[in-house]
């Protein structure tokens, strides 16, 4: 008798036990929630892997610290589903990947910047930034603006820039043009200012910062005024062939690549070259880089982080004939693209780079103007013969100052090559009669060195 009452009092027991926890379980699945801090988790921060933090980039793993995360069913971020594994989740820390298909500039504004935890027959949702990765630079077009000229700079997350700082300190933060997808942002320049270094800007996945080669002016080869001084023989263009600026943007004199003086003569033949644009060389201190630009650039910076800027005006549509030729010395034996004196020898200095803005990669073509309005192109010094990468990947500016100072004639030269272009057995572009006007300006040195920018201050 007593041992059957002991099990009707333990089964009474163990009911009551059950009821309670399906009560619990019941009651924790509706419970209200709540969020005290959003963490970054990241092994490879060196000051605090488990960071609190005022926003996350797509990719990055957070942890969101609260409570009442029991029964979670949904995370939505920026409106989007995200997937949590309710496993590693407890009460008071869910663990979530932000997916890198999370809408950010295009998340409806409703939901942008908002975090939602959903469960049964209640949401909680949480005010939280969220950025797509962090914003790059690659390029600049026009880093020697006068007033009122167009600055583009290109680069890739650079959606909904609404600040720019110039060198100097000048602000903008009205006029800003910005490409939907992030990959460029423009303005107009308002004044001319005598600092250089880098454009800093402030958009919706934060601040970029350019390389500081903006306004740079004290590393010039020639701007064909006041900066550099030509050289004069038999083979070069001389200072009477320089013309005023065309569109009198303030830029002083500058060099047709073909000159009037060919022009009117009928144009340059197909199969010939233009004389050269040279600096006067050897002992002119100008003409020794290494003395006078290691204080601006650093001798031991990669050749990768050092190049040719000009800057170019092509009015009309200039396709199919006709390659830009550069070389950092007056040593060119062979011409045009694809030359000898463009490529790695271990025996010969060869220092000469061609740009052909109208032949695309694959080798197809392009016809290329700037319009009516001044262009800055970025030649690498990778991309001139002695100084590639993959043959000789460890060369510095210094080497390349020194490679100068050792040569016969140290003249900085360019030429305008009219020659066949074969760019395959397959493609080849004959050339052709060139009656066409390009000038060009401001032949300078800069450093390209990327800049990084820390989402944090520590």
């Amino acid at each position: 008798m007593k041992t059957t009452k002991y099990l009707w009092m333990l089964c009474m027991a163990l009911l009551a036990v059950g009821f309670t926890a399906c009560e619990d379980d019941e009651n924790s699945q509706s419970s209200p929630m709540s969020i005290s801090q959003i963490y970054l988790e990241n092994v490879n921060d060196t000051v605090n892997k488990d960071r609190p933090v005022e926003f996350a980039r797509l990719g990055q793993l957070i942890r969101i610290e609260g409570s009442g995360f029991t029964g979670l069913k949904k995370i939505l971020i920026n409106g989007y589903e995200t997937y949590f594994n309710n496993a590693l989740m407890t009460d008071n820390n869910v663990w979530v990947a932000l997916n890198k298909e999370t809408p950010v500039d295009k998340a409806d504004d409703s939901v942008r910047n908002t975090i939602t935890l959903v469960k049964d027959g209640t949401q909680l949702v949480y005010p939280f930034t969220i950025r797509a990765a962090a914003p790059s630079i690659t390029s600049v077009d026009n880093t020697l603006p006068k007033a009122g000229e167009k600055v583009t700079v290109y680069g890739s997350n650079l959606q909904e820039t609404t600040r720019i700082i110039l060198p100097d300190g000048t602000e903008i933060t009205s006029g800003i043009i910005n490409d939907e997808e992030g990959k460029f942002y423009s303005f107009i320049m308002p004044k001319e200012i005598s600092k250089s270094g880098s454009i800093t800007s402030e958009g919706a996945n934060g601040t970029a910062v350019t390389p500081a080669y903006f306004n740079e002016f004290r590393c010039f080869i020639t701007d064909f005024d006041d900066h550099g001084e030509l050289g004069s023989w038999s083979a070069t263009y001389s200072t009477d062939d320089l013309v005023d600026d065309p569109l009198n943007t303030g830029r002083g004199k500058v060099a047709m690549l073909v000159p009037n003086i060919k022009l009117d003569a009928g144009g340059l033949d197909a199969g010939s070259n233009s004389l050269l644009w040279a600096t006067a060389g050897n002992d002119n201190p100008n003409d020794d880089w290494g003395s006078r630009m290691y204080s601006v650039i650093p001798a031991n910076t990669p050749a990768g982080e050092v190049a040719i800027q000009f800057d170019i005006y092509v009015p009309e549509p200039w396709d199919l004939s006709g390659q830009l030729e550069i070389s950092l010395q007056n040593n060119l034996s062979n011409y045009g693209y694809g030359s000898g004196c463009t490529k790695y020898s271990s025996q010969y200095f060869n220092t000469a780079t061609v740009w052909v803005p109208w032949l695309n990669e694959n080798g197809t073509h392009t016809a290329f103007t700037t319009g009516e309005r001044w262009q800055t192109i970025t030649i690498p010094m990778t991309a001139f013969g002695n100084y590639d990468p993959t043959e000789a990947p460890d060369v510095t500016f210094q080497k390349i100052c020194e490679d100068r100072n050792a040569g016969s004639y140290r003249n900085f030269l360019i030429l305008f090559v009219n020659s066949d272009l074969e760019f395959s057995e397959s493609i080849i572009y004959k050339a052709s009669l060139f009656t066409q006007k390009i000038y060009i300006d401001n032949l300078r040195v800069v450093q390209t060195t990327p800049v990084t920018v820390s989402d944090f201050n520590d």
